[in-house]
């Protein structure tokens, strides 16, 4: 349960504007979190593992995301964590529908922490859980624009991948690699919290 004295001072950092410090911060987590992205989607480097890919990130970036949360206390700072994530993502060659899902999906996430005062755990893992959606931003090049962005992928993986993935990517597959997006950033917001029990504590989040 909270102190008096933590919800006083968990309330004096919230809101206001955004300052050069908070713009650090999301600089920082954006770069870890870019890291575990990253490192999971080497996976996706055979086939069925990269249509996986949508239930696996958010379990493993639920950790920085919710120690994110803890010095994410002013509006803003999860939308520009989603929208800087997205443009990364455009960057490395996933498509440009990364940062308007990174943006969106930040935006709500963001609401979503705000409508909690900063201050509450479930809230925290809910943003979790919708800002993981924007991972499928960086499928859907393969669903809507096939036609230019196959052929790089082809370049670059050969025929054979690009086959076996499409298997994986059927058009009515989209909403269940969304809804995996979101139940298993869920899950990795609960195994963040408990990993981050302590911050949490301390920043007065219960």
């Amino acid at each position: 349960m909270k102190t008096t004295g933590n919800a006083s001072a968990s309330t004096s950092k919230t809101g206001g504007r955004l300052t050069g410090k908070d713009l650090i911060n999301v600089g920082i987590f954006t770069a870890i979190y870019f890291v575990v992205v990253f490192a999971v989607a080497c996976l996706g480097f055979i086939p069925i593992l990269m249509a996986a890919i949508c239930g696996i990130i958010p379990l493993i970036a639920g950790i920085p995301y919710m120690l994110f949360l803890t010095r994410a206390r002013k509006f803003g700072m999860t939308t520009i964590l989603g929208l800087l994530t997205g443009i990364i993502m455009f960057i490395t060659g996933m498509g440009y529908f990364s940062i308007a899902t990174g943006l969106v999906f930040g935006l709500i996430a963001d609401l979503i922490w705000k409508s909690g005062s900063y201050a509450s755990a479930s809230r925290a893992i809910l943003s979790h859980g919708v800002f993981s959606c924007w991972i499928i931003g960086n499928f859907l090049p393969f669903l809507i624009t096939a036609n230019t962005y196959l052929p790089t992928v082809r370049a670059q993986y050969g025929d054979a991948y690009v086959n076996e993935l499409m298997t994986y990517l059927q058009p009515e597959m989209y909403p269940v690699l969304l809804v995996a997006c979101f139940a298993t950033g869920i899950i990795g917001g609960f195994i963040g919290r408990a990993i981050l029990k302590k911050h949490f504590v301390r920043a007065g989040i219960a």
